[in-house]
């Protein structure tokens, strides 16, 4: 028996380790910086470098999701939805996490240091310090509003993507962080509301622990209108064109109607229907923008 289940556990830690680089967060930060990357210039850029640009980025984002579980393995262990991970389970320890995110973070910084270029491997850096101290060890534990100052470290992404191709980080590099940067709030709290006996349990205080479902789901329709209207600036800055914006507003009017609804009326089907719809949101709107950019282009 014992020989016959020894080949699956190097299978079964694999997979432990790759939890604990939250995949799916990681693989929506790898498209926003990829849409940098196509946007930095009007022709393709060199696949070698959206290749090593895309793997150092995503090493570094991986080792900053691997810290925020080690500092919140203690939270994770209250709440229904994160039990399950290496740290909660026992399946690893903290010296394995601690020791797999430094290797992680180390090479992708390598990477971009040596073959990408200087500006992006320090905005890779600040943007982990960002995500993994300063938002997850100093915010998230002492401000309902941990997610929307803490989102400029999430909202990074398109700006080191467009650092990488172009060696610098222009204004229309900022208009895409601050699309994500006013995108988190609702995309995050539609989530925190239909969690929120996990977040009780956690301790931490999230907006609809600390202020109420109402109150909440008021901010969530403020930020969704917020949104729209700042999607409209990579037209008015000459980005995109008219093709980009019938699609942005349209997919804002459908956010908004979804935020409204929500707000005038909560229940737990509305809430995660708003969340995964602000997931394909932000996709389609960057997609998009990308078609905008060739098709303009050509």
């Amino acid at each position: 028996m014992t020989t016959l289940s020894a080949p699956s556990q190097p299978s079964s830690l694999l997979k432990q380790y790759y939890v604990l680089t939250k995949p799916r967060v990681n693989a929506l930060i790898l498209f926003c910086a990829v849409i940098g990357m196509l946007l930095a210039q009007p022709e393709l850029p060199s696949l070698s470098l959206v290749l090593l640009a895309t793997l150092g980025i995503g090493l570094v984002a991986g080792a900053a999701a691997a810290v925020n579980c080690l500092v919140e393995s203690h939270i994770d262990a209250k709440m229904a939805r994160t039990s399950w991970r290496p740290l909660p389970s026992g399946t690893l320890t903290v010296t394995q996490v601690f020791v797999f995110s430094g290797l992680l973070g180390g090479l992708g910084l390598f990477i971009l240091f040596t073959w990408v270029n200087a500006l992006t491997a320090w905005l890779t850096l600040a943007t982990f310090v960002g995500y993994a101290i300063v938002y997850t060890m100093l915010l998230k534990p002492l401000t309902p509003q941990n997610i929307v100052i803490g989102g400029a470290s999430g909202a990074m992404p398109p700006v080191l993507g467009w650092a990488a191709v172009a060696n610098q980080a222009p204004p229309e590099a900022w208009v895409l962080f601050l699309i994500i940067f006013v995108w988190t709030p609702p995309h995050f709290w539609a989530l925190a509301l239909y969690r929120v006996d996990d977040y009780k349990r956690s301790g931490l205080p999230m907006l609809p622990v600390t202020h109420g479902s109402e109150f909440t789901r008021l901010q969530i329709l403020l930020y969704t209108l917020l949104l729209v209207a700042t999607t409209v600036l990579p037209v008015a800055m000459g980005m995109a064109s008219w093709i980009y914006l019938v699609s942005a507003l349209a997919l804002g009017g459908w956010f908004s109607l979804l935020s409204y609804s929500l707000y005038k009326q909560y229940s737990e089907a509305l809430a995660k229907k708003t969340f995964r719809y602000s997931i394909n949101y932000l996709a389609l709107l960057f997609a998009f923008l990308l078609a905008d950019h060739y098709l303009l282009g050509a």
